[in-house]
């Protein structure tokens, strides 16, 4: 396999999942609805049940202008930043076009992780206020979503979003050392060569520190990275974690700053005592 890129210090530090910051998610509760829902009518029984009409159990109107209505209030945890839920969720723009959801991807949930935009701005701010089990309609000012830029051909400009989500379940790391935590979504069992200090790895990864989402993003420039553990300025805690990864493996990696640039950050993408999050596809591993 042709390596583009091999993995350094300055690659490195410019990793992480994301998709969108911060305002004050205080609020007031009401018990009148907000006017921004998905209202389905003449529901047919093929519909899934995420789409179809609700009533209300209660409201939640954020100062920022994000409000939140429940259907069903679940009995689970509070969902807390850098630990990792499977949702169930549809987003819609105020035309009524849904244009993004896990049912789009013929998968009956995604996994999402609060604190690293990985949507958008919005969702982190809405999500805090969510536990296991909800199922719940929320709309997000376009301020806190695509905001002017949209997304050409699929989002206008200035579009609100209106968010349908369960949160079905928390999603324990598949290995934990030292802080680093490694989830993997898809694997293939067939590949059995697992990465050590004998091996050059081969990845995709889309790498976010919490202010500064998405700022690698190899998937999209087509180019992998590669990386041996004697490699020096990789960022440690990666080091850790990706050790025994395999061909094919799909994962999200979060690694705290004490395992990563620390209270030195690292240039204008990871501020001081930062969290990293990667979310990568390992290409190959190859003997070396």
């Amino acid at each position: 396999m042709k390596v583009i890129k091999s993995i350094s210090l300055s690659f490195l530090s410019l990793l992480t999942v994301g998709i969108h910051t911060s305002c004050n998610p205080t609020g007031v509760k009401e018990k009148e609805s907000s006017k921004a829902s998905i209202d389905v009518v003449n529901v047919d029984p093929e519909i899934l049940e995420i789409d179809q009409t609700k009533n209300v159990e209660d409201t939640l109107t954020l100062d920022n202008g994000i409000r939140i209505k429940w259907f069903e209030h679940g009995d689970g945890e509070s969902l807390k930043y850098a630990e990792l839920y499977a949702i169930d969720y549809r987003v819609m723009i105020d035309d009524g076009d849904i244009v993004d959801g896990n049912h789009l991807l013929k998968k009956e949930s995604i996994p999402f992780m609060i604190g690293f935009e990985i949507q958008t701005k919005g969702w982190d701010i809405a999500l805090k206020n969510l536990k296991v089990g909800d199922f719940a309609e929320i709309f997000i000012p376009s301020e806190l979503a695509r905001g002017e830029k949209g997304i050409k051909d699929l989002i206008p400009p200035n579009a609100n979003n209106i968010l349908r989500i369960r949160v079905l379940n928390k999603i324990e790391p598949d290995r934990s050392i030292d802080g680093n935590k490694v989830w993997i979504f898809e694997s293939n069992a067939s590949n059995t060569l697992g990465f050590d200090d004998s091996q050059e790895l081969i990845f995709h990864t889309i790498t976010s520190s919490q202010s500064n989402p998405r700022y690698v993003n190899s998937f999209m420039d087509g180019r992998p990275f590669s990386m041996h553990l004697a490699d020096y300025g990789v960022v440690p805690g990666l080091k850790k974690a990706l050790i025994n990864a395999k061909k094919s493996d799909r994962m999200f990696v979060f690694v705290p700053s004490s395992e990563a640039y620390k209270s030195k950050g690292y240039l204008d993408v990871v501020k001081p005592n930062e969290d990293i999050l990667y979310n990568m596809l390992i290409m190959d591993v190859i003997e070396d």
